[in-house]
């Protein structure tokens, strides 16, 4: 399950057993995490983590034979798993905006960008004919792109690679969401431009009050962007906290070889890196998916998944360095329930405003791929 943004939205997974070759595997399994209204979540983790899945489950663009089996979405206090195409149709664009890794291929080649970016608008009943060109070009304007008026009338290939992302964020807030989704928004641009395209997410954020999921696997990134930060490993998230706390005191042995992987050191040291390589799809072992890569592995690690324990104030972590918390195994590698086994899970966080605008997940859901 995925909630998203918490008086802000939300977005929460919650269990899913990942099946033997030939059957079926859970590419998200047992995630839970909300964003605040105003605030960044980051997602970070290698390249085959699940991160742009679980992007994916939330506005339901998991395609077959991908699906999500259980769980729950809340946005504006919605189960999002509840509506059908039709009512989820209103809510992608409208409530949530999604900017992809890749405008090249979301944005649709035979359409000019200001045509696509005022169908948009008409979609949702928020401006038709002269006024939604108008408004097109104000969005354009918005985030910083020159000469907006004539680029409106461009197709997407006729715009650099820098133009067409500034192109694909005014598209994910021409309909004003409450969460946008900015799945790697900086990948294949080079460093001028990187810096440039988050400067302006950091911006639309302020001036709309945005939750902004940003998913990446450039720590840099996330330690300038986020807020929060939540770490990501075979389809689960084995840690999350605030960003100040998590890079001064990483906890999960996976954290800390993504933080010393980091270029930076003196001149000649050789660079830190984590052995081994993810696992893929349906290949994974039934204890912790790090064990086989981990340096402080050691005997519960390789029989029962660990399960969420409290470290600190909003400090999550999954390892058995710090608490018996378990899951019950279910199949080769999937859980459903937690127990404690003498240490306490996470306890679930209360807030005191209504998530009037928020999204929130929960519930033992997941999204699956058959192999």
């Amino acid at each position: 399950m995925f909630p998203l943004p918490r008086g802000r939205p939300s977005a929460t997974a919650q269990g899913a057993p990942s099946q033997v070759e030939g059957r079926e595997g859970a590419a998200v399994d047992d995630v839970s995490f909300d964003v605040g209204r105003g605030e960044t979540l980051g997602l970070v983790g290698e390249s085959g983590s699940g991160k742009s899945v679980t992007a994916l489950s939330i506005i339901r663009l998991v395609l077959p034979p991908g699906r999500i089996t259980r769980g729950r979405i809340e946005l504006d206090d919605r189960n999002l798993l509840d509506l059908d195409e039709a009512a989820m149709r209103h809510v992608r664009g409208r409530r949530i905006g999604f900017i992809f890794q890749e405008p090249m291929v979301a944005l649709d080649p035979v359409y000019t960008i200001g045509y696509q970016i005022a169908e948009t608008l008409a979609v949702h009943d928020l401006a038709r004919g002269e006024a939604a060109k108008k408004r097109a070009v104000e969005l354009l304007a918005a985030v910083r792109i020159p000469d907006p008026a004539r680029r409106a009338g461009e197709y997407p290939h006729q715009l650099s690679g820098g133009l067409r992302q500034r192109a694909m964020i005014a598209l994910a807030l021409s309909a004003e969401p409450a969460l946008v989704i900015a799945d790697e928004p900086t990948t294949a641009l080079d460093v001028t431009v990187q810096a440039e395209i988050l400067d302006l997410l950091r911006e639309m954020r302020r001036t709309f009050n945005l939750s902004l999921l940003l998913i990446t696997h450039d720590l840099g990134v996330i330690a300038e962007m986020a807020d929060r930060v939540a770490v990501m490993y075979c389809g689960r998230i084995v840690e999350q906290a605030p960003v100040a706390g998590l890079f001064a005191s990483p906890s999960h042995p996976y954290t800390r070889g993504l933080l010393a992987s980091i270029p930076g050191g003196a001149p000649g040291e050789r660079l830190s890196a984590i052995p081994g390589t993810v696992p893929g799809l349906g290949n994974f072992l039934p204890g912790c998916a790090f064990a086989p890569r981990c340096p402080n592995r050691f005997e519960p690690c390789d029989t029962v998944p660990p399960g969420v324990t409290a470290i600190g104030p909003d400090h999550t972590v999954r390892c058995y360095l710090y608490g018996p918390a378990t899951e019950s195994a279910r199949g080769p590698r999937g859980a459903i329930s937690q127990s404690a086994g003498g240490g306490a899970p996470a306890p679930e966080r209360e807030d005191s405003e209504s998530a009037s605008t928020g999204a929130r997940a929960s519930g033992g859901g997941h999204a699956s791929t058959k192999k």
